[in-house]
């Protein structure tokens, strides 16, 4: 009995071939094929995002992912009014055909791996990349890649979103319907987790999440394609996963998804064969968790997160994109992306990780705790089933994402969640890598008055004729409920815009708002409130009523954690709150301004478009009166910035390192307080 363990052990790391002498080894022990190695990118134009992808593909990246800017993800053309401050900023803008030719510029497309994070608009960016590659001379037969094209997890935790579920669904599965008879190699959706852990969902909500999407699609998508092709179309579906800092247990949660994914295609599918049925993924690891204290702590952090997707070879990332050290500051430089890229390399080529069969196969503790994650997940799919599936149980989600998310935060603030360098350890050193006018990138003001430019000469030299009837198909397709990738081709050879393509399908399915997640009633999380409670009490005193407070989310900017964790703490400290969720306008906000006399308004912009959004807001605070409601704001706002803006009015600003909300909620119930106004 006592030598078994060795045994299994010495089974267990025994390469795939017999030992023989380490030169023999080194040269000729097989090896596994690496992961597709790729590097999320896309800034200010189509012309500077080319020469980014054809330098990381010059450095050995294998795959292309395409990062679109916020008003090409959300169906705007870069001059309108949402559009303003965003053309450029977190992606790449495309407007239409001219940009997207220019973008895959020297790059042939029939020998390319593209990856493209897209989902509102997915239908339209696969039609444009098609009619790229069709004057490429590619066959398109043979395109490889994936569009994200999830838009359930879009209401949830990314706000991205046009139109309804029920249409956005019908869209989908269109997409996906299309690639099977003219892309078969292309995945036509990339049913995305990713956002979810960003959000805080737990490991067992990202498993059951993810996994009740892709049933809602696969439901939806067998009434589209005969029965004969639906197991290859399962066997398309692959996901976009994350993987946090406890490595160990993200790793279990891969494997439970390779076992859960199994079970469902076997079971409620019929998928007989096991090729239909694998899990397929690609993963970018957890930017969540990146710190703006000690951000070269970030570079460790990267690293064992991606060990969660690699070590296990059963349940190994089929393409992996690291973030660079440096998020939490702003837009990495293409020296922080190339520093995450070699991090791949260097595990993939100078270890041995890839000569050896699976290094976790039979392990107890691996074993619980997958069979743990799986039984928590199964819970939660009961449940979202018992709703009528995915579609039916948004809001269901969204509030358990919320509520996961002020859990989480809670542990940081509480110190039983350790984050080195912001709550434990956090004396250190000046860092060097941060030093200096060029740390990060900084997106040209320029850039969007080129990109209108642009924009209005393609308008201009285009056949007006062609394209009012290429939109007359396309309203026709969606109205009468034939597949929209054909009119959708169509539109983009015949010149239209992303602008015009989104508003048809605005028109044919109307528009959308999502839950906030953000119930008015208090939580239950009211524990160590109390002084805050008395505060605002007091202050509400002093003003006759309740202390209101808006949280507004100005722009096209859908990533709304913050925002909603700001706004459920003001509500639990007994605020007042107005939370209305993404994606006003600065004269939205300020109508709930006027309409709820607000004594302190919160401005929550994460995609850098801090400055023009900001300004135009205050400005017309000032128009209508209301120059003397103090404002506070938060983001990846570097210190420059945050000087200007204060210079423009702004009472405070928060960034990534102001984690304790109740110190925030502290300067609100102070910003109110009529004593100190009348001091001012």
């Amino acid at each position: 009995m006592s030598d078994k363990p060795g045994r299994n052990v010495r089974k267990l790391l025994q390469p795939i071939h017999e030992a023989r002498p380490m030169s023999q080894m080194q040269h000729d022990r097989p090896k596994d094929r690496p992961w597709l190695f790729r590097t999320y990118a896309g800034h200010s134009t189509a012309a500077a995002s080319n020469a980014l992808y054809r330098s990381n593909l010059a450095k050995g990246q294998t795959g292309l992912s395409v990062a679109f800017d916020l008003p090409t993800q959300t169906g705007y053309d870069s001059d309108h009014e949402l559009a303003r401050g965003e053309v450029g900023k977190v992606g790449v803008p495309i407007c239409h055909l001219g940009d997207m030719r220019m973008l895959f510029d020297q790059i042939p497309l029939d020998q390319m791996n593209t990856s493209m994070t897209i989902n509102a608009t997915a239908p339209w960016l696969l039609a444009l990349y098609i009619a790229v590659a069709e004057e490429q001379g590619a066959d398109v037969s043979q395109l490889q890649g994936t569009v994200q094209n999830d838009l359930i997890k879009e209401y949830l935790s990314r706000g991205t979103y046009i139109c309804p579920p029920e249409p956005s669904l019908r869209m989908i599965t269109d997409v996906a319907a299309y690639t099977r008879e003219h892309l078969p190699k292309w995945n036509p959706m990339n049913v995305c987790s990713y956002h979810l852990q960003e959000a805080g969902a737990t490991p067992e909500q990202e498993l059951s999440f993810a996994l009740a999407t892709a049933t809602a699609v696969l439901d939806d998508l067998k009434g589209k394609v005969s029965k004969e092709d639906f197991p290859a179309m399962v066997g398309r579906i692959s996901f976009f996963v994350n993987a946090g800092i406890r490595f160990v247990t993200e790793m279990c949660k891969m494997r439970a998804f390779v076992e859960l994914w199994d079970e469902i295609c076997r079971d409620r599918y019929g998928v007989e064969d096991p090729k239909f049925r694998r899990f397929r993924y690609g993963v970018q690891v957890n930017s969540l968790g990146l710190t703006e204290q000690q951000p070269e702590n970030n570079v460790y952090r990267i690293l064992i997160e991606m060990l969660a997707v690699t070590l296990s070879k059963k349940a190994r990332a089929r393409a992996v994109q690291l973030p660079a050290w440096n998020e939490a500051l702003g837009l990495p430089r293409p020296w922080d992306q190339q520093w995450s890229l070699r991090m791949q390399q260097i595990l993939a080529f100078e270890t041995d990780l890839l000569e050896y069969e699976d290094l976790f196969e039979g392990n107890p503790a691996v074993e619980a705790k997958v069979a743990a994650l799986k039984e928590g997940a199964r819970a939660e799919l009961a449940q979202i089933d018992s709703m009528g599936g995915a579609v039916g149980a948004i809001d269901y989600m969204k509030s358990r994402l919320v509520e996961a998310n002020a859990e989480r935060i809670a542990g940081i603030e509480g110190g039983e969640t350790v984050v080195v360098g912001v709550n434990k350890y956090e004396a250190g050193e000046p860092s060097p890598l941060t030093s200096g006018e060029d740390s990060i990138m900084t997106v040209d003001p320029e850039v969007e008055a080129d990109q209108i430019g642009r924009l209005n000469a393609w308008r201009a030299t285009r056949d007006a004729a062609t394209v009012k009837q290429a939109l007359a198909d396309l309203k026709e397709a969606a109205i009468t409920g034939a597949n929209v990738m054909p009119a959708s081709i169509a539109c983009a050879k015949a010149g239209v815009t992303t602008g015009e393509w989104a508003d048809v399908v605005r028109a044919a399915f109307g528009q959308y708002r999502g839950p906030t997640g953000v119930s008015p009633n208090p939580s239950n999380r009211t524990e160590g409130l109390d002084d805050l409670r008395e505060m605002v009490d007091a202050v509400s005193d002093k003003l006759g009523r309740r202390l209101k407070f808006i949280m507004g989310k100005p722009g096209l900017d859908g990533h709304s954690n913050g925002a909603e964790q700001i706004a459920a703490r003001a509500r639990d400290c007994g605020m007042d709150i107005t939370y209305e969720g993404i994606r006003l306008t600065p004269d939205e906000i300020i109508a709930a301004v006027k309409r709820d006399d607000a004594h302190v308004v919160g401005l929550s912009i994460l995609s850098g478009s801090h400055i023009p959004l900001i300004s135009d807001f205050m400005e017309k605070m000032r128009e209508n009166g209301l120059g003397h409601v103090p404002v506070v704001a938060g983001g990846i706002i570097p210190e420059d910035d945050a000087e200007r803006l204060r210079a423009m009015g702004i009472a405070r600003v928060y960034t990534p390192k102001d984690f304790e909300l109740n110190t925030i909620m502290r300067d609100i119930i102070q910003l109110a307080d009529p004593e100190r106004i009348a001091a001012e």
